[in-house]
């Protein structure tokens, strides 16, 4: 199955790419496409989401889908 996969903000320089697509064989959660977009350990307080939905990181993934990562945001 195929899965796009997109990194924002700090990540995107960390990872070195701002977008990714993966072929992966099912059954697949959202921290798989983690270990295998990245090969890196998560930071901490990192965010998710899973067709603009943020999502636990043992979601399943399904073809198709689209899965972001983003580290947290602050502002005032």
């Amino acid at each position: 199955m195929q899965i796009r996969v997109r990194f924002f903000a700090s990540l995107r320089e960390e990872v070195g790419a701002a977008d990714r697509l993966l072929e992966l064989a099912a059954p697949v959660t959202v921290s798989d496409v983690w270990r295998q977009a990245t090969r890196m350990t998560p930071p901490a307080n990192l965010l998710c989401a899973c067709n603009h939905a943020y999502t636990d990181w043992d979601a399943p993934v399904n073809d198709g889908d689209e899965v972001a990562f983003f580290p947290p945001v602050t502002g005032g």
